[in-house]
C-alpha cells in the first residue's frame, strides 16, 4: 500500500514479481509502465446521468455489438453512425471519449480499436493470456472480468495444457478462492504477452459467467497502430 499526493493506491504483490494496483484516483493507469505491474484497475464511480445512459441503452438495444477504430475526436461521431440511439445517452457518449482520450494519451496512439458489446455470455470463458501490448477494459453493467494472481497460477496448465478441462479442474489455479473479480465501472489495464519484456507475464484473466436472465455492457480498447 502506498500514498502520494493524498491518493491511495493499494499493491498486491506476487512471488514473481508481477503485482496489481488500485486507486481510486485515475492517475493509477499510470502504473502499468512499471515493468511488474500486470493489472492497474482505476476504481470508478459512474456518474448517476452515465448509469441512467447505460439504463436505457441495455433497454433501447436488443443487439449491440460496436468495432470502429477510433480517435479521441471522432469517437462520438462514429458510435452515433453505428448505434443512433446512443444520440440521446450523451452523458455516456462522453465518458466513452474520455476513456479513449486516456487510453491514447497515456500510450501515445493516434487511433484505438473500439469494441462496445452488449453480452448474455462469456466471450472468452476460461482464464488466459492475450497476445497483445495492453488493452482497456470497463464493464457499464453486470459481472465483471475475472483475473487471477500470479502466485497463485499454473501458466502451464493455460491454453492446449489445459487439456479442455475446465479451470476448476485443470489446474491453472490453486483454488478457486484465488480468482479476484473487477466490478461494473471499474477501468483495468490489462497488460499482455506483447508488452516489452513481459513474455510469461501477461495477465491470466477470464470473461464472467452471466446467469441466464443477466447481461453486461462491456468496452474494450485496444492498440492498432
Amino acid at each position: 500500500m502506498s500514498q502520494s499526493s493524498g491518493v491511495l493506491h493499494i499493491e498486491s504483490a506476487t512471488s514473481n514479481g508481477r503485482r496489481a494496483v488500485m486507486s481510486e484516483h485515475v492517475s493509477v493507469l499510470t502504473d502499468i509502465y512499471q515493468e511488474d505491474v500486470n493489472i492497474a484497475v482505476w476504481h470508478n464511480k459512474l456518474a448517476d446521468d452515465v448509469l441512467s445512459n447505460i439504463t436505457k441503452v441495455m433497454a433501447e438495444n436488443s443487439h449491440l455489438n460496436v468495432k470502429i477504430s477510433t480517435t479521441p475526436e471522432s469517437v462520438a461521431e462514429e458510435l452515433l453512425a453505428n448505434v443512433p440511439q446512443l444520440g440521446n445517452q450523451k452523458a455516456l457518449c462522453k465518458y466513452i471519449e474520455l476513456l479513449v482520450e486516456i487510453f491514447c494519451t497515456l500510450f501515445e496512439l493516434k487511433s484505438a480499436g473500439l469494441r462496445l458489446a452488449k453480452l448474455d455470455k462469456a466471450m472468452c470463458p476460461k482464464f488466459h493470456v492475450d497476445h497483445i501490448p495492453c488493452r482497456l477494459v470497463t464493464t457499464f453493467c453486470g459481472v465483471a472480468t475475472q483475473w487471477l494472481p500470479d502466485d497463485c497460477i499454473d501458466r502451464s496448465k493455460l491454453g492446449a495444457g489445459s487439456q479442455n478441462q475446465p479451470d476448476d479442474v485443470s489446474g491453472v489455479m490453486q483454488h478457486s478462492s484465488n480468482i479476484q473479480h473487477l466490478t461494473a465501472g471499474d477501468v483495468a489495464l490489462l497488460k499482455g504477452e506483447g508488452w516489452y519484456n513481459n513474455e510469461n507475464g501477461g495477465l491470466v484473466h477470464r470473461s464472467p459467467a452471466v446467469a441466464g436472465n443477466e447481461q453486461r455492457l462491456l468496452l474494450t480498447l485496444d492498440f492498432i497502430d
